[in-house]
């Protein structure tokens, strides 16, 4: 009688396009963050032009101020943000997805590490202005608002894509995901308490961020498929 053929090993898996799309963003944050770091003159002038015109535009309509700092200081503020996180780290941990909550956890508070690092290495300085309609506090680069935005949202529609949920409340929260994203980002430019580059250092390491933690979790839900039945 025949022994039964051991199963062939598993092939490596292929390059993930989340992974790859995280690549892209991580060579992008890091160029501007030399630049930024070196004060690149294009760029700083760049970044100049882009917020005095904006604060121009945000002395000259306070109505359209309030709204934006209503938006900002709680809509998305990172706080909010944080805690609809914290909401589906609870949801998972009750329904017994421990694992992937922590996960989604160590992501959270990983992105908000490394952003208060990097505004504490790079220490740029934020928009002066005579007349300001906003104030913050605490170095410019990385935007913690664009990052955490970015993280956030990242992390959520993911969860929801892996739930399954239908189409249609998919294409809602994507939509509701893309507005935050861009529109925080666009309140701290027209409030004038951050540059340009500023928010698109936020949104590329918020991309970077969420792309490599959702590669290295289907890294290792890979694993465990194939690990798994060779305990039983």
């Amino acid at each position: 009688m025949h022994s039964p053929v051991p199963p062939p090993p598993p092939s490596p898996p292929s390059r993930s396009p989340v992974l790859g799309a995280g690549m892209v963003c991580g060579c992008l944050a890091l160029v501007l963050l030399v630049l930024v770091a070196l004060r690149w003159s294009p760029l700083m002038s760049l970044d100049r032009t882009v917020a005095d015109a904006l604060h121009r535009r945000a002395v000259a309509e306070p109505g359209l101020v309030h709204i934006n700092r209503i938006l900002t200081d709680w809509v998305w503020d990172p706080w909010t943000m944080r805690v609809l996180i914290t909401v589906a780290v609870v949801m998972l941990w009750w329904r017994g997805a421990r694992m992937l909550a922590g996960w989604v956890a160590a992501t959270s508070l990983f992105a908000t590490l490394l952003q208060q690092g990097l505004k504490s290495a790079v220490g740029r300085e934020r928009p002066q202005w005579p007349n300001p309609v906003d104030s913050a506090h605490y170095a410019a680069f990385p935007s913690g608002h664009a990052m955490t935005a970015v993280v956030s949202c990242g992390l959520l529609l993911w969860l929801l894509h892996r739930h399954g949920v239908r189409r249609r409340v998919w294409h809602v929260a994507l939509a509701v995901a893309w507005v935050s994203v861009i529109g925080v980002g666009v309140t701290r430019l027209y409030l004038g308490v951050h540059w340009m580059t500023d928010v698109l250092g936020g949104w590329l390491l918020g991309a970077t961020v969420v792309a490599f933690s959702i590669a290295g979790f289907a890294r290792y839900e890979g694993r465990q498929r194939v690990t798994l039945p060779q305990r039983s």
